[in-house]
């Protein structure tokens, strides 16, 4: 078995990135998952896609892997890249794990995904798009409201800045985000409750992993409880350190509401393989999705590899699960494993990929094949 895996290399493209810190991490998560899957006996190589933004096409098209590892989150530090990726591997032909192009750029997009998510009944806080600071005199979301760029993750351009009470500070928090991440500020609801987060893994059927929450701690009083960019990246910072990711214990019946608001919200988007969704608890207990994320970090210390190692799964068998979920949905296989070949084909099952394998290389040698029969 050959895997690839394939991560973005673009944290020093810009001069002036928000997103640098992010972006660079994904570097660690790809040594650490390739090193995994070399324990599992595995044959892995890593290509990092850099200032080239298109040249690991050719080399991927020169000697497809059996199964491309997806790690890439933008392309020359722009997070739009991210759905590229998945629709170039589709038109390759290249079995990978994680996401589509469409659930990656709805989730990107997240004033579509809270659309989606309202029109198929999940619960999330009320908001308001400002495309420009003219848009602010029309912003019809009630305060507290927290606003955020509309189409970056890792809490990029989150600071306690983002939780404004009144429109002079919705107007000052809209402007920084049109200015520096010259993108829609989204506006939404802030919802001053538990923030707990679903890992979720499989399709179907798809399991949710041991429940985590943020832990606010003393760094928090007096100021809004909320992710920020600093308490993400930033380690040493006050925030960071009173702000742990901890595991999550419920009542059975609120747990439940918790889990099914995040699958629904994770099939909303026709999510697939693994994810994160991010619930915020209101006053009266009602989930709230605030986040989906799929394609979410996976680094050993990272929330989704606690949760697994959490439920017993250590970070090697994670890695290897992943693997083995992609091809099964991709060769319609629950027997499929990592010591066969790639022209092994199970019956069409419902999580079947139908793309996979239908580049024009690989076409031709399948009618060589049945011509041969």
């Amino acid at each position: 078995m050959r895997i690839c895996v394939l991560h973005n290399r673009d944290y020093d493209v810009l001069a002036d990135d928000p997103g640098r810190e992010a972006r660079e991490d994904v570097i660690r998560v790809a040594s650490a998952l390739a090193n995994a899957l070399e324990t599992t006996g595995a044959t892995t190589s890593i290509l990092p896609v850099g200032e080239d933004a298109l040249g690991f096409v050719e080399t991927l098209r020169r000697e497809p892997p059996d199964l491309v590892v997806n790690l890439c989150e933008s392309l020359l530090a722009d997070s739009r890249g991210e759905m590229t990726v998945p629709a170039l591997l589709d038109i390759l032909g290249i079995p990978y794990t994680g996401s589509s192009s469409l659930s990656l750029g709805l989730a990107l997009h997240k004033h579509k995904a809270k659309e989606l998510l309202r029109a198929r009944g999940v619960p999330t806080p009320d908001f308001f798009l400002i495309e420009r600071v003219e848009d602010v005199i029309r912003a019809k979301v009630p305060f507290p409201a927290i606003v955020k760029p509309c189409r970056e993750d890792a809490s990029a351009g989150i600071d306690f800045d983002a939780v404004v009470t009144d429109r002079h500070q919705l107007a000052r928090a809209a402007r920084a985000v049109l200015r520096n991440f010259r993108q829609p500020a989204l506006v939404e609801r802030f919802v001053d409750g538990r923030e707990i987060y679903v890992s979720i893994l499989g399709n179907r059927p798809r399991r949710a992993l041991p429940l985590t929450e943020i832990r606010f701690g003393p760094a928090f009083a007096g100021r809004p409880r909320i992710v920020s960019y600093g308490a993400k990246w930033d380690t040493a910072s006050p925030e960071a350190v009173d702000s742990p990711a901890l595991p999550c214990v419920l009542p059975p019946r609120l747990e439940a509401a918790v889990v099914q608001t995040a699958l629904a919200a994770f099939e909303s988007l026709e999510c697939r393989d693994y994810g994160r969704v991010d619930i915020r608890l209101s006053e009266d207990e009602q989930p709230y999705v605030i986040d989906v994320n799929p394609n979410c970090d996976l680094h050993p210390s990272a929330g989704f590899a606690r949760a697994a190692l959490a439920g017993g799964t250590d970070y090697p068998a994670l890695a290897l699960e992943l693997v083995e979920i992609a091809l099964e949905r991709t060769h319609g296989d629950t027997t499929y494993r990592t010591a066969r070949s790639r022209s092994a084909r199970g019956a069409v099952g419902p999580n079947r990929d139908l793309l996979a394998g239908r580049s024009g290389l690989r076409v031709g040698a399948h009618r060589r094949r049945a011509q041969a029969e």
